[in-house]
Order: structure tokens, then sequence, then C-alpha cells
């Protein structure tokens, strides 16, 4: 199984890209993490990616086309099925990545489209709380810590990222619904599109996409 997960902030990919991981064996490619390592590794690559965002720059879609080339070319786990997340950002990217997989012979079987209410986004993105030291995560309503303003893993103080209030999240989530609906309109043009129901909590969810698939 090849697919391409979308969805909005808060949507819940990460908890859907777990539950793919785990019931399906499926690789997980993430744009973010392998922009990470490509960094922590200090590859060529890596180098050039690190001296763009000191500036303060984008990283560009070529550069990003490349690094996803890169694992989809070279990873012979894939073959078993992958995900990939952050990853078309736009119709150019989707049309690369199309002609990618018939290099690689692996067309993409779908894309899975998160959708959910406003409301609800707002409410798990703004109860999110992060520790300073260890980085766990947790949520003032469905993950709530032992004890206020303390990490249960490390004792270490809990936080509020300052791009979790609620306009910068209903900002980022206008700037989402602008770029990705071209990508969406892109696959269900190819009859590729799926839609799952992010407003449902994990297990439902794990039902939901179980249904779907079958």
């Amino acid at each position: 199984m090849r697919v391409v997960l979308l969805g909005p902030p808060g949507a819940g990919k990460g908890s859907l890209a777990g539950l793919l991981k785990d019931k399906y064996t499926l690789a997980h490619i993430s744009t973010g993490d392998m922009l990470r390592e490509e960094i922590k590794k200090g590859t060529e690559l890596g180098i050039e990616i690190k001296k763009l965002i000191t500036q303060g720059a984008l990283v560009s879609d070529e550069l990003v086309t490349r690094l996803v080339e890169q694992r989809i070319l070279h990873d012979a786990d894939l073959k078993k099925g992958f995900m990939l997340d952050g990853f078309p950002r736009t119709v150019r990217q989707a049309e690369d990545l199309d002609v990618l997989l018939a290099k690689a012979q692996m067309p993409l079987d779908f894309a899975l489209n998160m959708e959910a209410d406003t409301a609800l986004l707002l409410k798990r993105l703004t109860g999110r709380r992060v520790c300073r030291k260890c980085g766990a995560l947790f949520h003032m309503t469905n993950k709530p810590p032992l004890k206020s303003g303390v990490c249960d893993l490390c004792g270490g103080e809990l936080y509020q990222r300052t791009d979790d209030n609620e306009e910068t999240i209903k900002a980022r989530m206008q700037v989402y619904a602008e770029s990705t609906q071209p990508i969406i309109d892109f696959y269900a043009r190819q009859n590729k599109l799926k839609i799952l129901d992010g407003n449902l909590e994990t297990v439902d969810l794990c039902q939901s996409l179980a249904t779907m698939l079958t």
C-alpha cells in the first residue's frame, strides 16, 4: 500500500500514521523528519538545507523533491509499502511524485484526506503542552499530566508552544486550506482521493480506517 496523508493541523495525522505503521507495516516518510536527519548527518544536501533554514528561507520544492526521490529510489524497505506525510505540498510536487513513482514502478494507491471541524481542531491544538526537558507531549483534556505544569516522565516544566494559540492556529488553517485544496482536487481527478473523519478518536479512527480499506 502506497499512501499520501493529507489533513490540517490537529486532524490526527500522527495517530493515523501510527495506526498504518502498526497494522499494515508501512514505512512512514515524513519530510520534516528527513530534513532534520539530513542536517544531523551533515550530508551535502543537509548542509544546503541548514544554510537555507539559517537564512530564514523556505526549503524549495525542488530540494524537498530531491530528498523524497533519494529515499524512494534507494530504500528497499519501501517495496513493502509506505505513507508520505508532508509531501506533496503543491500540485507541482504531486506531479513530480507521480513521475518519480512511475520510475520506481511503485504507483500511488490513494491519497487519504483527514477532515475535521475547526472547533475540535482548535480544542486539540490549544490544549497541547510540551515538556521543555524531554519533549514529551501532553494535552490538558485528553492526556493531562499527573501534576499541573510538570512532566510525568522527567519532572520537567510543561509549556504551551507559541504557535499553539487560537489566532495563530486559525491563520495556519487558512493557509493550509488554500494551499492544499488544489492537491485534493488533483487526486480527486485521478479517483485516488479517500476521506477519513478526523473528528474521531483513535479507537474509532482505527475501525473507520479498517472498514475503508477492506
